[in-house]
């Protein structure tokens, strides 16, 4: 069977299944909650969700208590699932530059397949929310979208063998990565209104299944097997040692410039993600609770704002990068994401809070740049260890984020619940300090001719 190394339509039916189903599961963990506290049944009609305005009212109290619990309550399965993911996307991705990418791919999308057979259960049969744990423990053995990133990353870098096209190639992976997930998410209301939560998750398990059987039957590896048959056999030891080297010999055996270099930027990396994703997280919960109240549909179109956003940071960082270095496109970036916090902070009304997403055109942006500036530091066998750093960095960053953001509004939402978009706005401070930094020292002198040749060529062309 001849097979083929296009791994977009990969990316594409994974993100589409889980960006359908993210949505789903916050709105389902709220209704069950708000069901519990108000011993009704959840409303929700063609304009807005059922919720309480006056403050004045016990309701609104209760209503506040609901959105306390549903953050407490994902940011308890967000840290169920982060441990072992983890473990697992250290230990995967970074073997890929021996072992191969396809198991980076197909591992996460096995363990979304069972998570939605599991809350198609939950949704069908009424099922305690407390399942959502072990839902989340068995994703992140399977690697969850940390390893799905960090492979499927690595496997784009594999196919580039010209550096000055690695940002442009990272960042249409990341514009389908926003594309995909913009058009499920505004799909995902209508979805929940015509077919309920049961045969949406069902619907995203199928998606699934086709993804398993295209990924082991039809996608070729970059790492190829006769490479992998003409290795020595190794005993189990030595193996398990192997799993962990990657990353320690891509810190061990370089020189010290180059290791500055990637922790800078991996911190640089870390410290917007850190920003980004605790601040939009909140943006289902936010639109939920008064004065907005929205119901599933209009949540939906707020979701699918990410597509147009998508586009044009993509449109940024193709037409920027002619005329631009890298780090000037992450700054343009990251005070694009600044001005859309702040503006979310004080949207009270559906106009404004679609509006949020006009200053926020190019936030996308320094994620695919500041990747394509760590793959172009390393060589091309160092491309699985530095991106399953990457991925670490973004299971630990994201669900340290999530926790911390969740805990905020849930403490901060009585009084004003725009706070914590205003912090992530002002923790954009620590990356752009950090690029500033970056900038006053010199990364093309003398330090340089320390390293190798091939090693120069490639941190020089991160100003390219």
């Amino acid at each position: 069977m001849r097979k083929v190394l296009c791994v977009e339509p990969v990316i594409f039916t994974y993100m589409f299944a889980t960006s359908l189903t993210s949505p789903l599961v916050q709105q389902l963990i709220y209704r069950r909650l708000w069901e519990d506290e108000f011993n009704a049944t959840f409303v929700s009609d063609g304009n807005v969700s059922h919720c309480e305005q006056n403050k004045s009212s016990p309701a609104y109290m209760k209503q506040k208590e609901v959105q306390e619990k549903a953050s407490i309550l994902t940011t308890q399965l967000d840290l169920t699932g982060a441990v072992p993911s983890l473990v697992v996307a250290f230990v995967i991705v970074a073997n890929g530059d021996r072992q191969g990418r396809k198991r980076s791919l197909v591992l996460p999308t096995v363990g979304a397949l069972i998570a939605d057979i599991f809350l198609s259960a939950i949704s069908h049969f009424s099922l305690s929310l407390s399942i959502l744990f072990a839902v989340a423990f068995i994703t992140g053995l399977f690697g969850s979208m940390a390893t799905f990133l960090g492979g499927g990353f690595a496997f784009i870098a594999d196919l580039c063998h010209d550096e000055k096209q690695k940002t442009t190639r990272i960042a249409v992976v990341d514009l389908i990565f926003g594309v995909v997930s913009g058009l499920a998410g505004l799909l995902s209301g209508y979805f929940l209104r015509e077919i309920g939560f049961t045969w949406t998750f069902v619907t995203a398990s199928l998606l699934h299944v086709v993804n398993s059987i295209y990924i082991i039957f039809f996608l070729e590896d970059t790492i190829g097997m006769s490479e992998l048959q003409h290795e020595a056999p190794v005993s189990s030891k030595e193996r398990l040692r192997e799993m962990f080297s990657g990353v320690y010999m891509l810190f061990k055996t370089a020189p010290y410039k180059k290791r500055v270099l990637i922790v800078v930027l991996l911190f640089t990396f870390m410290t917007y993600f850190f920003t980004a994703i605790g601040g939009s997280s909140l943006f289902t919960l936010y639109e939920l609770d008064e004065p907005l109240c929205w119901n599933e549909v209009y949540i939906g179109y707020g979701v699918a704002g990410i597509t147009s956003v998508s586009l044009t940071s993509f449109l940024g960082v193709y037409l920027l990068s002619k005329c631009l270095k890298d780090i000037y496109i992450v700054f343009i970036g990251i005070f694009s994401y600044i001005g859309g916090m702040v503006m979310a902070a004080f949207a009270k009304t559906t106009l404004l809070m679609f509006l949020v997403r006009v200053p926020s055109l190019l936030c996308f942006m320094p994620v695919p740049v500041l990747r394509a500036m760590l793959s172009k530091v390393v060589l091309a066998s160092e491309q699985g260890a530095v991106f399953a750093c990457i991925a670490c960095l973004e299971v630990v960053t994201g669900t340290v984020s999530l926790s911390v953001f969740n805990i905020l509004y849930a403490a901060t939402v009585a009084w004003f619940s725009g706070f914590s978009f205003l912090l992530s706005a002002g923790l954009c401070l620590i990356p752009l300090a950090v690029l500033c930094w970056l900038l006053c020292t010199s990364w093309n002198g003398e330090d340089l001719a320390l390293l190798v040749p091939e090693e120069v060529s490639s941190i020089e062309s991160i100003d390219s």
